[in-house]
């Protein structure tokens, strides 16, 4: 789960847009996209293929090696809210985040996403992270991973602001890198946008858009360059 952030200036492209057009031209376009994903139907498959009956109920398997060994690594440190430059190196150049609030697009968007959630949550507990194992239908260049991930607004809090059970769907290429993580709240495609920790999400996204806005009209801000 991330912070809908959309792009720094130079990020912003000439792209058809799938949240309406921006405000400071037409020719501009977020190179973020807002859109759900199609369906929370049970009976739908998940971006694994798999229905979310199946993936909640594989069982764990250990790492293949130190490359996958690495790459969980760097998911928790992502999913704590304590990124590190290196975090990122899991990731091809033009890899793809997909979750129910957006889809980042490329190395840097992506961390532009991650980077910025320990704003919002200081704190972040992973109470649960199950490397799963693949059936025999799935591509072997993918692994499944089941979280439990418990999101503080308050680092000192006793009792956390949500936790999120999520499905994270990463797309390996021949030298082990990330080019396609898809996280799936409760292993479902879609999750209902009725539901006050998806609001505080967009909350923060409107408060970091308009910050971008502001770099891009010359009134300053905290917006990157």
């Amino acid at each position: 789960m991330v912070i809908f952030v959309p792009p720094s200036p130079h990020q912003l492209i000439n792209r058809a847009p799938s949240i309406g057009r921006c405000s400071l031209s037409s020719r501009r376009r977020y190179a973020f996209n807002a859109k759900p994903m199609p369906s929370s139907n049970d009976d739908l498959t998940n971006a694994s293929g798999l229905k979310p009956d199946e993936t909640r109920n594989l069982p764990d398997r250990k790492p293949s090696g130190p490359e996958e060994e690495g790459i969980l690594a760097k998911l928790k440190e992502l999913y704590s809210c304590k990124p590190q430059p290196s975090t990122y190196e899991m990731y091809t150049a033009d890899a793809v985040f997909h979750d129910p609030v957006g889809i980042a697009r490329g190395v840097n968007s992506i961390r532009a996403q991650f980077d910025a959630l320990p704003k919002l949550f200081p704190r972040a507990d992973i109470s649960k992270f199950r490397l799963l194992e693949n059936p025999p239908s799935l591509n072997k260049n993918l692994m499944l991973i089941d979280q439990d991930v418990a999101y503080f607004r308050d680092a000192n809090a006793s009792s956390p602001f949500k936790v999120v059970n999520s499905l994270l769907t990463l797309e390996l290429n021949d030298v082990h890198q990330i080019t396609h993580h898809t996280e799936e709240w409760d292993h479902k495609r879609e999750t209902t946008a009725d539901d006050g920790f998806f609001g505080t999400l967009n909350e923060q996204r409107k408060k970091i858009t308009a910050g971008v806005t502001n770099v891009l009209m010359g009134k300053g801000g905290n917006g990157e360059t």
